[in-house]
């Protein structure tokens, strides 16, 4: 990767923290890309210093110093994350094909752009597979010797996806109320991850959470692909503090560095979801999100006390099986072997329709 050879488009999402986006836009820059696209929200009214640190920002890509295709798109106000994300990402994908997506506090080590670009070009065409991910919390772990396995957990903390990814999510999570009262969501990604994602997008649903990615897991849900999750982590998350817009508290998982990747890559000979990974990622990524005992009660009161305690109680709804109508009326049939006790069925009456309509040869 020389100058101005980096060919998949870079996109940099950013708000109002200067420093963090200095550090990740060097990141960009000794890459050189051929096309950025930079998606920037706005200063919150009620923040007097967020317009200057917003200004200070955007003010960042000044260095830009390459031959380079520079695209931006600056909301003017502040959408928070749910306004601001999709919209930003529907722009770039209205635009290309395919695309590599890092926030404000997201550093990667620089063969996670390659990482990304091998992988989007093998599997551009395989709708199996919605997410290549930078991320891997399994602290040195591994269970093959292949550079990377399939993932049901869609991290995005330094990722790349297709246009036809992107397409997919549907924003208003029309089919939400009944994978969650049918119980689907158990059989998606397993009863430990349920427990843990079953509230929160039950909040998403309700427009109750600032939030754009439980939309986008749950439409990869919905269609049973997969991401492709690195044998190693390939980016770094330096975004805790009082000044994140989630990621306030420390957290084992937090600031893990970022590896180099071995090259050339070993690819698995089979697409299985890594189901193993997947449930130490869960140990280790997930669960110390959901706490202590004790900091699980004091949450759950809080949010009790809050606008999301309907959707904290929601549960989950039990899969079960029932009787097929025709097995139900074929045991009527045996009890009434003439069937002059039952109404014809409306495909019966179907069957009759149709045939009437037919024209003679």
């Amino acid at each position: 990767m020389t100058n101005g050879e980096f060919d998949v488009p870079v996109v940099l999402m950013i708000f109002n923290r200067p420093d963090h986006t200095r550090a990740v836009f060097e990141r960009i820059a000794a890459i050189r890309p051929r096309r950025l696209f930079v998606i920037a929200d706005g200063p919150r009214p009620d923040r007097p210093d967020d317009a200057r640190r917003c200004a200070d920002s955007r003010a960042i890509l000044d260095r830009l110093d390459w031959n380079c295709d520079l695209n931006t798109n600056f909301a003017e106000r502040n959408l928070g994350c749910r306004g601001r994300t999709p919209g930003g990402l529907d722009w770039v994908f209205g635009q290309v094909d395919c695309a590599i997506i890092l926030e404000d506090d997201i550093i990667p080590d620089l063969s996670f752009f390659r990482f990304c670009a091998e992988l989007l070009e093998r599997y551009a065409e395989d709708g199996r597979i919605r997410t290549i991910s930078g991320n891997n919390f399994l602290f040195g772990k591994r269970r093959s010797p292949w550079s990377y396995h399939f993932s049901n957990i869609h991290n995005l903390w330094g990722w790349a996806t297709w246009r036809r990814s992107w397409l997919k999510v549907d924003w208003a999570m029309r089919q939400w109320p009944e994978v969650r009262d049918g119980g689907w969501l158990v059989d998606m990604v397993g009863k430990d991850l349920a427990d843990f994602w079953v509230w929160r997008l039950e909040a998403t649903y309700r427009g109750q959470l600032d939030a754009w990615d439980y939309q986008y897991y749950l439409s990869c849900w919905l269609d049973g692909s997969l991401a492709v999750a690195p044998d190693r982590n390939l980016v770094s998350n330096v975004g805790i503090g009082s000044d994140a817009t989630h990621t306030i508290a420390p957290a084992p998982y937090l600031n893990c560095p970022a590896e180099l990747m071995d090259f050339p890559l070993v690819h698995p000979p089979f697409m299985v979801c890594d189901r193993v990974s997947d449930q130490e990622t869960y140990k280790r990524r997930l669960r110390p999100e959901q706490g202590s005992s004790l900091r699980r009660t004091v949450q759950h009161i809080q949010y009790l006390l809050s606008s999301k305690k309907d959707a904290l109680s929601v549960k989950l709804g039990q899969g079960r099986l029932i009787e097929r109508l025709d097995r139900v009326e074929a045991t009527a049939r045996t009890r009434d072997p003439t069937g002059t006790n039952r109404a014809p069925r409306d495909s019966e009456l179907k069957h009759v329709t149709d045939a009437g309509s037919h024209q003679p040869c």
